[in-house]
């Protein structure tokens, strides 16, 4: 039997969560969002942004183009001490809109590794160089941000909740637990469980859910590489256990991941806390008695098929995990407010500058985005069923090796985006054609489990893909550039360009 090991600090209150996700009920929640009809009369602010942790970035962003932005935490602004793993590529944006200078830039990487290896059960182990192999200290990051966005006459106001919001045709009013704000523009950046998205929501539950243990420790073999995406174990349990693996600065951290529907036999984060205790001996070579734990780690995260999230009112706009921008393939939002840190700075900057702050033209800075949409296939396809008991458990692990066989054939311009949540037509197309061509069977077996709607929703998806690259295309041409005060165009020509994946740009 396998040692116990003390379980992660916050896995009760994450698991008691989880618990009642699976219990399906559905209770709205409360009301924090109403509107009025007379007039605020002036502001004392321009951007009022809630949520610190991701909110810092585009409020720091946002100061440093001169507007008045109040930047709200309920706690302290500070990072967690837990790294966070993305790329150079990803970081340059902080560089490039000068919100870092470069020995900052170069201080927030404490780690690198040379590449992180993919592998899938008895199959074959691929590397794959410039894929979350930085790893970013929060701690120092969030502080150098903070900084520079006092010195460009933002103000935090930590230690201070959202409340409610009342929106009126000429601002929006917030009441938080230290006193009334009025603005021109609220942005929810309070992440997943964010009461603003809840109320958007209607009480809908997630579709499905990511679930998360992990650990930094110390007392591991060394090992200078990483892993992305890793199984050496079929289903079990009712899940499909993945794993990742990075170097750092003070241990190594290693995380078990898996994906679930909302089925009351899904595991609890209780049990995947038992099997990772279980298996991480057999994943790292080591033995429970050597490892010294310097941190532990759990999460829920949700994903929802209505994203990213357009909210229903004027002059509230949400980004972060709050919108649900972010793969259902991932877990946690940096990655994807990096990518589209330049984008919303710049739309946000423009709405405002052309009082376009109506739900319409907020819309356009969250629209709709068919390259994380035909994702969720991919998610269903790695959720073990719970009925078929003549399943096969290790036919995940095949499937995902004939998929990143054929990936890995096609050449990096196809798999290393798609490891960083940027999927393209034709990487998709010559990936799908790649695994029918090497496992027929394998993909007959598979398409019945899927099942028909949710084989036509994907397929309008990926048609949708095809049709933004064709408009990005056709409209990436010096004579199709227009006035810069056109909003409506600018936020077009940026929804089919992102929405393809064609922002991605491969570096060596």
């Amino acid at each position: 039997m396998a040692e116990v090991v003390p379980p992660p600090e916050a896995l009760p209150a994450s698991d008691a969560w989880w618990g009642s996700l699976r219990q399906r009920r559905r209770e709205l929640p409360p009301t924090v969002v109403q509107q009025a009809s007379q007039s605020l009369g002036s502001w004392e602010v321009d951007v009022v942004i809630a949520g610190g942790t991701l909110g810092i970035f585009l409020a720091a962003a946002l100061a440093k183009r001169g507007w008045r932005v109040i930047l709200l935490e309920r706690g302290i602004l500070r990072g967690r001490e837990q790294e966070w793993n993305t790329s150079h590529q990803e970081l340059q944006v902080l560089l490039e809109l000068e919100l870092l200078t470069p020995p900052e830039w170069e201080a927030v990487q404490v780690t690198h590794y040379p590449r992180g290896r993919i592998g899938f059960g008895e199959g074959p182990h691929w590397w794959v160089e410039g894929v979350l192999n930085v790893g970013v200290d929060p701690v120092s990051l969030l502080e150098f941000l903070k900084q520079h966005f006092l010195a460009w006459g933002g103000q935090v106001w930590e230690q201070t909740a959202f409340q409610s919001a009342t929106v009126h045709p000429d601002g929006i009013c917030l009441q938080t637990t230290k006193g009334q704000i009025r603005a021109q523009l609220l942005v929810d950046a309070m992440g997943h469980r964010s009461p603003i998205a809840a109320q958007a929501r209607q009480g809908q539950p997630p579709d499905s859910v990511c679930l998360v243990v992990g650990s930094c420790a110390q007392g591991l073999p060394d090992q200078p590489t990483g892993d992305l995406f890793y199984s050496f174990t079929p289903a079990q349990n009712g899940y499909q256990p993945f794993w990742e693996a990075f170097p750092a600065r003070d241990g190594r951290t290693t995380y078990l991941f898996t994906y679930c529907d909302r089925d009351p036999r899904r595991p609890s984060l209780e049990q995947l806390w038992r099997d990772y205790c279980r298996l991480l001996p057999a994943y790292q070579g080591v033995e429970l008695a050597q490892i010294r734990w310097v941190r532990k780690l759990c999460g829920v995260f949700p994903a929802y098929r209505r994203s990213p999230l357009q909210l229903p009112w004027d002059r509230l706009l949400a980004v972060g995990d709050s919108s649900g921008s972010q793969s259902p393939l991932s877990f946690g939002g940096f990655g994807a407010m990096l990518r589209h840190l330049d984008r919303l700075q710049q739309g946000i900057h423009e709405a405002l500058a052309q009082r376009q702050l109506n739900q319409a033209a907020l819309a356009l800075l969250q629209p709709y985005q068919p390259n994380l949409a035909v994702t969720w296939l991919f998610q269903k396809a790695m959720i073990p069923p719970l009925r078929e008991k003549t399943w096969d458990p290790n036919s995940i692990n095949r499937l995902l090796s004939r998929v990143f066989a054929a990936m890995v054939a096609a050449g990096p311009q196809v798999v290393q985006p798609f490891l960083q949540d940027v999927v393209q037509f034709g990487g998709l197309a010559q990936a799908l054609w790649g695994v029918t061509r090497r496992d027929p069977s394998l993909v007959a077996r598979l398409l019945p489990r899927l099942g028909l709607p949710e084989l036509v929703e994907w397929a309008g998806h990926f048609g949708a893909l095809g049709l933004f690259e064709l408009l990005q295309r056709l409209t990436d041409r010096p004579e199709l550039e227009t006035d810069p005060q056109d909003y409506f165009w600018k936020r077009r020509r940026e929804a089919w360009r992102y929405g393809c994946g064609q922002d991605y740009k491969l570096f060596p």
